[in-house]
């Protein structure tokens, strides 16, 4: 650890400060120098161990832009095992263990004292049903009430989501954790969208896949996004970077662990040390020599991937003969006059003038991050569903005269409904034969009312014109006015070549007198047909009728009236709000 935040200061030093390496320049065989970058630096490690990880760390502790780990085990992560047990709980409710843990990981920061009072004596089996009953802990409840209602709506991805941004479980990990949880909750929601593209998208199947796979992501990591990269020498092989760093070259001692070891063809059991007979001790001292033959190569490999700087370090203890990684170069650092560096008994060995080279300004070149657009940071304005469309009959405007305020308004839909019914079915039958359609018709109080009212306006001599074979039934209508579209269905329509007679039923209870009397509503909706049909046929005289049911009078409508009516409507210029 102390070595990790050594080097995450150092490096914090050399790109912040006046420190320069060398770098080709525009002109072929010459040099210039520039600033360190973030993106010069490659470290390098002989295994993924507690280091590997302290780096990564410390060097996001300091600010640095660190790509993070080359290779990462999606279920070892902390902040990925505390979701896997929230979701857990969520998947089996009885899962008292999981909840527990879920309890006590940042996710809700519940402490040792807060946990036993409700496990300890608890009346009910399960943790849960203690904790929905005794409501001691009201924004815990509210949390996990609103996923277990969400958990068999929302897919896998989904959830998380939900856990990581609507309850604020990125922010508490990452405080609790530091930034480099970030990688593996990323990870997470990374393997649970492909989890989704090959399998039902289901919670239960995602923690099963979770748990029997090992899942492990290699990442690539360039150069090119100017990040601090670190990873394993043999992840590194094809690589190169100005400035290397190997932290992991102290004591590491050489084992052979096979239990079974060949000897001319002959597999042998392999007894402990002090029992090696003397055949079978040089046949494990050669297999020894040739590990660290290997790791011998593999140094080299580590070495010579710094193009123009090599940093080595040693992290824990030396080995007693001199084989490690450190004491090598260190020896070899003897023998070409390494001179003392730093107030740490460093040694440093450098060729050539740095110093002495001109220097570029070399653009910084930024790891590329998503921005968020304002709208997801800004609170969503309430939703309202604006209609496809305008209908006539919702222009606004009373359409009852006041006494019948009173009346039950949907028995009155109802039967101004079976009415509108009965008299566009009934009208396609012969006189003759209405008699047998309303035998099959369901019989109530209402229903024969409606058909009472129908058969007498059918019926009636008067409004033979209006029900004529020349007249059509429940003509659907469409055009935009004002830039907006108004869709209707006009009850009884009659064409001619000069003249346009558009009939609409009402079955009000009162009646008006008159025209003038008539309410908004209606003439709002007449206004709303007549300009309808004035744009389908604008050389056509046109004219509005109310067909009264209750009374059979036909009601004509000044053209004037009704078209002024439906100018005067706040809905066509947007200044009124729709109920």
């Amino acid at each position: 650890m102390l070595l990790a935040e050594r080097i995450a200061r150092r490096i914090k030093d050399l790109t912040t400060g006046e420190h320069y390496i060398p770098d080709d320049g525009a002109e072929p065989k010459t040099f210039v120098k520039r600033r360190i970058q973030a993106g010069d630096f490659l470290i390098l490690v002989q295994r993924r161990s507690a280091l590997f990880s302290e780096i990564i760390r410390a060097c996001k502790a300091a600010g640095l832009p660190i790509a993070g780990a080359d290779r990462l085990k999606v279920g070892a992560e902390l902040a990925v095992k505390d979701l896997a047990a929230l979701l857990s709980f969520l998947a089996t409710p009885d899962d008292s263990l999981s909840l527990a843990t879920a309890l006590k990981s940042p996710l809700f920061g519940w402490d040792e004292q807060q946990l036993f009072s409700l496990a300890h004596g608890r009346n009910h089996r399960e943790l849960w049903q203690t904790l929905r009953i005794s409501k001691t802990h009201p924004e815990t409840l509210e949390v996990l009430q609103d996923l277990r209602a969400q958990v068999d709506f929302l897919r896998p991805y989904d959830l998380i989501e939900r856990i990581l941004t609507r309850h604020g479980a990125r922010a508490k990990l990452l405080a609790r954790l530091g930034p480099e949880a970030e990688d593996g909750i990323n990870a997470m929601l990374t393997q649970a969208l492909s989890y989704e593209r090959g399998d039902v998208p289901s919670l239960t199947g995602f923690i099963e896949w979770m748990q029997t796979d090992d899942l492990e992501i290699k990442r690539q990591i360039d150069s090119a996004s100017n990040q601090i990269r670190v990873m394993t020498v043999h992840g590194a092989k094809g690589l190169e970077a100005p400035i290397v760093i190997l932290p992991d070259t102290g004591r590491r001692d050489v084992t052979i662990k096979d239990e079974i070891i060949e000897i001319a063809g002959t597999p042998v059991w392999k007894p402990a040390k002090d029992d090696l007979p003397a055949t079978l001790s040089t046949v494990v001292e050669g297999m020894k020599n040739a590990q660290l033959a290997e790791r011998l190569r593999l140094l080299y490999v580590a070495m010579t991937r710094a193009e123009k700087w090599l940093i080595i370090a040693a992290a824990g203890d030396l080995s007693k003969d001199g084989s490690d990684w450190y004491q090598i170069t260190n020896l070899a650092m003897s023998h070409i006059n390494g001179v003392p560096h730093g107030d740490h008994g460093g040694l440093r060995f450098e060729e050539g003038d740095w110093d002495g080279l001109p220097i570029v300004e070399k653009p910084l070149t930024v790891a590329l991050t998503g921005t968020l657009e304002p709208v997801f940071v800004e609170t969503a304005p309430t939703y309202c569903v604006e209609p496809a469309h305008l209908s006539p009959s919702d222009l606004g405007g009373a359409k009852a005269l006041p006494g019948e305020a009173g009346e039950d308004k949907e028995a009155a839909m109802r039967y101004g409904s079976l009415v509108h019914d009965l008299i566009e079915k009934l009208g396609q039958v012969v006189p003759e034969s209405r008699d047998v359609v309303l035998q099959n018709l369901t019989h109530d109080d209402i229903q024969n009312a409606a058909q009472a009212e129908a058969l007498a306006v059918l019926n009636d001599p008067d409004l033979a014109s209006v029900f004529a074979a020349d007249t059509l039934a429940e003509v659907p209508v469409t055009a935009h006015i004002k830039g907006k579209p108004i869709f209707g269905i006009i009850d009884r329509l009659k064409i001619t070549d000069t003249e346009i007679l558009i009939v609409d039923y009402k079955t009000n209870r009162i009646v008006p007198r008159d025209a003038q009397a008539c309410p908004l509503g209606i003439l709002r909706q007449m206004g709303a047909y007549a300009e309808m049909m004035r744009q389908i046929y604008p050389t056509h005289s046109i004219t509005t009728a109310i067909l009264w049911t209750a009374t059979r009078a036909l009601m004509f409508l000044p053209h004037d009236t009704v078209t002024n009516a439906f100018n005067d409507t706040p809905y066509l210029d947007g200044d009124a709000t729709r109920s």
